[in-house]
């Protein structure tokens, strides 16, 4: 069974930077889409996939609100996917989800939604 855990998250002022762990295992095989998604506490039903990455071949896909700031990475190794998260602004806080699902796409995993979760930890930027 999968089993996603996530670490990292906490209080960080405007411009800081702050680095997500989602420690990912129990896959049956190589080909998951791993990804960070996001939604404000209390509005879980308005949830937003940020980036995802390929287990197989490490391709990733970034939303919009993000390209740019943040870099997803995977460690397949250390069963470890990170997200580096730069130049933090009061719209990024959000709880941070760690999700995974079979035989995807980045981009596909981000949109379309993902099997497995954990149980997400809490990012908050001050102004």
């Amino acid at each position: 069974e999968v089993h996603l855990v996530e670490s990292g998250g906490g209080l960080v002022q405007t411009g800081g930077s702050l680095r997500l762990s989602c420690s990912a295992s129990g896959f049956a095989h190589g080909d998951y889409v791993l990804g960070w998604f996001r939604h404000v506490p209390g509005m879980s039903h308005a949830t937003e996939g940020i980036s995802c990455i390929s287990k197989r071949d490490g391709t990733t896909y970034y939303a919009d609100s993000v390209r740019g700031r943040f870099t997803i990475s995977n460690d397949n190794a250390e069963n470890m996917m990170y997200l580096e998260m730069n130049n933090l602004k009061p719209e990024d806080t959000a709880i941070y989800v760690c999700k995974a699902h079979p035989f995807s796409s980045p981009y596909l995993g981000c949109v379309g939604g993902m099997d497995y979760r954990g149980k997400g930890t809490l990012v908050t930027v001050s102004s």
